[in-house]
């Protein structure tokens, strides 16, 4: 087969991958920056040449049919292999190099990832690391990521997941508040005060669902997202579930009720099994999941051994 053939094949399951993954003409078009018009001729020419229809079209999207997802398997080898080609044998080299994206929850990718992700980009200068840092699960499927950290361990898909570390968490509330509506020194004290958490029906993982386990009732000030939640913290906005490991990003926020709750969480790295032989990710992972485990520890023994962070000690990288 001539080259140029090949390269008309590839480009033409690059466009259907994405359409695959989005389920709509115009979500793979913003992906690829094409028209949708362009697209929905794209894979009609496809459908055409293959002499089977790979989608169901109608106006919720584009779902695949039993050929079209035959397809997508096969097409996401290619991807792989044309990813390989592309980075050659840097996986076998002393430094990684090439792009990988990895999707986690805010928490970790606000208060761990930053400092984990910048040693290894300063040990592999050729190494381009994207955090996706949303409040929900990763289709690793769908490619919307190399690899994700979970709060909890998928049992379905064709997945490999392996824990990476155990976490803290306790109540927490500001200086200022506590002075100001008094120490909280019974858990049956804590519907007297305003609580701060998540939004109830956007909690995307029961792992998450903290204030209803302690049975903390209704949340007057409430987030999707764990940064948000400890900036109101540090607003005197009430009390509620912090990580340990945040703390020291908190100035005047201090832990309370620490012998009668404490909560334990762990986060889990999910990636997808047609990755298993990717010895770039995998080293990349192993590189991670080391440095996450080394930061939560450290982090955590800075917030037991000071557990009220002055501003002054207060930074970016604690």
């Amino acid at each position: 087969m001539k080259r140029r053939t090949v390269l008309q094949n590839w480009d033409d399951l690059r466009l259907f991958l994405a359409v695959a993954r989005e389920q709509s003409l115009s979500g793979a078009g913003k992906v690829l920056r094409l028209d949708p018009a362009t697209l929905g001729r794209r894979m009609a020419r496809l459908e055409k040449a293959m002499q089977v229809a790979l989608f169901v079209k109608s106006p919720q999207g584009y779902s695949l049919t039993l050929a079209g997802a035959q397809l997508l398997e096969r097409a996401g080898a290619v991807e792989q292999a044309m990813r390989g080609a592309a980075i050659g044998d840097a996986a076998q080299s002393e430094t990684l190099s090439g792009q990988i994206r990895l999707g986690a929850p805010d928490g970790c990718a606000n208060f761990l990832l930053p400092q984990v992700c910048e040693a290894i980009g300063r040990d592999n200068p050729a190494l381009d690391i994207q955090i996706v840092a949303l409040p929900r699960v990763f289709n690793l499927t769908r490619r919307e990521a190399d690899m994700a950290i979970g709060v909890s361990a998928p049992t379905a898909g064709r997945l490999v997941v392996r824990q990476v570390t155990e976490y803290r968490l306790h109540l927490a509330a500001s200086q200022e508040y506590l002075a100001l509506h008094g120490p909280v020194d019974d858990p049956a004290e804590l519907k007297q005060h305003r609580m701060v958490g998540y939004i109830p029906d956007m909690i995307f993982d029961r792992e998450l669902d903290y204030l209803a386990d302690l049975g903390a009732g209704r949340v007057a000030m409430a987030s999707n997202s764990v940064s948000v939640q400890l900036n109101m913290l540090r607003q005197g906005a009430g009390v509620g579930v912090v990580h340990d490991f945040s703390l020291p990003f908190a100035a005047g926020v201090q832990r309370i009720l620490t012998t009668q709750i404490s909560l334990t969480r762990a986060f889990y790295l999910i990636r997808h099994v047609d990755d298993a032989r990717n010895l770039r990710l995998a080293r990349f992972a192993n590189l991670m999941a080391a440095g996450l485990r080394a930061e939560v520890a450290r982090l955590e023994a800075m917030t037991e051994a000071c557990k009220t962070i002055d501003s002054g000690t207060l930074s970016a990288r604690p």
